[in-house]
């Protein structure tokens, strides 16, 4: 396959307008005096992981620091970085908050990755994401895992401290790697269809690393576990945050030894091979639906298309008939 650069994921690319400045988080004085400025932006998540939004605009709703100060001061932001001259802060709310109130007092709407994803500009959809997965390890990382005391959130929300002065362990962010990978053989891609997906919906194949394992051999494992195809050759595609709820995509094109199916992974209803013009012929009749542009998959399979039969996935799923 031509090595032509790949289009930037969905939540991605954020490193080229972010300055997470990492090196001073630890500098509270720091932290505190870009905090309260009129540059400061703050981002605005529900105890449920939901961003409040304007509520006419696919934009999010950020606060200032007045705004911080007045509606929510007793909430103890967490330092994202730097863009765009502003300091960028992460604001949670507790489950006890009234978050359909607060969103009334702001004008906003509150909505979910997975359906703003789409709809922010990509920079808001990527600190969206970025906000959502700090919050989520912050929610769900509350008690040491060696002595059980409770832990304190340090360096401005990206450590937690244990507050056993004898255990003292910090704890980090998690982030779960996965693979996604799209397999082909001959002109050929090996996509599959989980129990309970609309009609028509295929996708490629992914799963978790294994302790131990390396990319290359975590897609060989997953595609034989889930399909029964062998995989030779193994090249890295690009990737993509997932924090749905803290995962990282890594994407990857492969290579199979043969067509041969022999499925035995319960995850999957069905795995079958598609042609470039199997899958144009199923979009423009609606048998084919891929994945949501949000994915990696989507993508993975767009420049597959692309670069094998000059097809465009985009234009092919603004023509798909609607269901």
């Amino acid at each position: 396959m031509d090595r032509e650069p790949a289009p930037l994921n969905c939540f991605a690319g954020l490193s080229h307008a972010l300055d997470r400045s990492s090196e001073r988080r630890n500098d509270a004085a720091w932290i505190a005096a870009r905090a309260h400025t009129a540059q400061a932006r703050y981002i605005l998540l529900d105890a449920t992981g939901e961003a409040f939004l304007q509520r006419d605009h696919a934009a999010l709703r950020l606060l200032d620091d007045g705004e911080r100060e007045r509606l929510l001061g007793a909430v103890k932001p967490s330092f994202l970085g730097i863009m765009d001259d502003h300091p960028w802060f992460l604001l949670v709310l507790d489950a006890a908050d009234d978050a359909e109130e607060l969103a009334a007092t702001l004008h906003a709407r509150r909505m979910g990755l997975r359906a703003a994803g789409l709809q922010l500009e990509a920079r808001q959809a990527a600190l969206f994401a970025y906000a959502k997965g700090l919050a989520h390890w912050q929610r769900e990382t509350r008690f040491c895992p060696y002595c059980g005391s409770p832990l304190l959130l340090v360096a401005a929300g990206h450590r937690a401290e244990c507050t056993n002065a004898e255990c003292a362990r910090l704890q980090f962010p998690r982030v779960d790697a996965a693979v996604i990978m799209l397999v082909e053989h001959e002109g050929a891609c090996l996509l599959g269809r989980q129990t309970g997906w609309p009609p028509g919906r295929w996708s490629t194949l992914a799963g978790f690393v294994e302790p131990g394992e390396a990319l290359e051999d975590a897609v060989r494992r997953e595609v034989a576990e889930e399909s029964g195809v062998l995989v030779e050759s193994v090249r890295y595609h690009s990737s993509q945050p997932w924090p749905l709820p803290q995962s990282l995509m890594v994407g990857f094109m492969a290579t199979a030894a043969s067509r041969t199916i022999a499925m035995r992974d319960l995850e999957l209803e069905a795995a079958r091979w598609f042609t470039p013009q199997e899958i144009a012929e199923g979009m423009a009749d609606g048998s084919f639906v891929p994945s949501s542009a949000l994915s990696i998959s989507h993508h993975l399979l767009a420049d597959w298309l692309r670069q094998r039969a000059g097809l465009d996935l985009g234009a092919m799923v603004a023509a798909a008939p609607q269901p």
